[in-house]
């Protein structure tokens, strides 16, 4: 007669020491996804470089390479505001564009377009459209991006609303700045229609240097305030009534993360444009993997935005070569079946 042998359930501490490794594991997993799909992007595009011509070559270090760093930051960033919001505001579908921070943007990009000439046609090239004044655009974007997170800050401030309510205002400020740029376009020429329904695409490869420097210290420091401040995110896990027991503030904490967040966003969308499901998304898939754990769930968010939104770039210049579609485009696909596998498969993280 054969021996059956029975397995031998984990202590609590092998359990948790395999679940330390696991993250580590998926650290290191995403370190090196992130680079080795740098490098392809890098190699990949309308005119493929081979890795002998790199040093020296004028597409790489002037188109691509730019490109390819500011995929990186506005992927971490969005990543990172989205995991943020989601914590502080205990809804699981928060995300940087819920609360009407990108319909802002776009209506700011729509006055400085139409208003101020800052679109007009070009009979050469894919798009036929370019945008002029290279800091108008975002500047205008910037402001009414902030003027949407102001309404909704302001209206938590006087009327102490909850986070779901916090909500339901920025799909009210999202609607709002919707019409208000439909109008616009109603009574616009074509031309000028057409450079900001390109603006809205969202395209990552707008950006400079200098723009590049001023997402990279803008992420930065925000991101350093977010990692001081995981503890108190993992006390807002268990409710307001545990946080305020361990001597956090959550009205404070949650006032101080959503301006930090939309701040950041809305740097963000004002030289990338409009990107959406990215800040949704990653921060679910790394809940999925390793749990909500704010000491992980706030590094693996950046990587896992930056990850998306560089194979979604990358997708987007390569599928139809050497015709471009912008990111914005490619995000909206993959992220709806996404969204739904995880509502349908993962209904405890979302």
């Amino acid at each position: 007669m054969e021996k059956q042998v029975e397995s031998i359930p984990l202590s609590g501490e092998k359990r948790y020491q395999a679940f330390e490794r696991k993250r580590k594991y998926l650290g290191w997993g995403l370190l090196l996804l992130l680079f080795s799909s740098g490098i392809l992007a890098l190699s990949q595009g309308a005119f493929p470089v081979s890795f002998h011509d790199f040093l020296g070559n004028v597409v790489i270090w002037n188109i691509r390479l730019p490109r390819i760093l500011s995929a990186l930051l506005v992927g971490g960033i969005l990543g990172v505001s989205g995991a943020v919001m989601q914590t502080v505001l205990r809804n699981p579908l928060a995300s940087p564009f819920t609360l009407g921070i990108s319909s802002g943007a776009a209506f700011g990009a729509a006055i400085a377009i139409v208003f101020l000439g800052s679109g007009q046609l070009q009979r050469t090239g894919i798009t036929g459209v370019v945008i002029h004044h290279p800091y108008v655009v975002p500047l205008f974007a910037f402001i009414f991006s902030l003027m949407a997170v102001g309404m909704i800050l302001t209206l938590v401030k006087l009327r102490n609303v909850t986070p779901t309510a916090m909500i339901l205002a920025g799909v009210a400020m999202s609607s709002f700045f919707q019409a208000s740029t439909m109008l616009i376009q109603l009574f616009s020429e074509d031309v000028k229609v057409a450079a900001v329904v390109f603006w809205t695409f969202g395209d990552v490869g707008r950006t400079n240097w200098i723009e590049i420097a001023i997402l990279g210290i803008g992420f930065l420091m925000v991101f350093s305030l977010f990692l001081s401040m995981r503890w108190q995110f993992n006390a807002m896990l268990s409710g307001d009534e545990t946080a305020k027991s361990l001597g956090i503030d959550p009205e404070t904490l949650r006032l101080k993360s959503m301006i930090l967040a939309s701040l950041l966003t809305s740097l963000s969308v004002s030289f990338a444009g409009i990107i959406a499901f990215i800040g949704l998304i990653a921060p679910h898939l790394v809940r999925l993997l390793i749990g909500g754990d704010h000491r992980h769930l706030i590094p693996y968010s950046v990587l896992m935005g930056s990850l998306l939104l560089i194979l979604s770039d990358t997708l987007g210049r390569t599928i139809l070569s050497p015709t471009l579609i912008p990111v914005g485009i490619i995000t909206s696909f993959v992220g709806v079946p996404m969204l739904l596998y995880l509502l349908i498969k993962g209904q405890r993280y979302v």
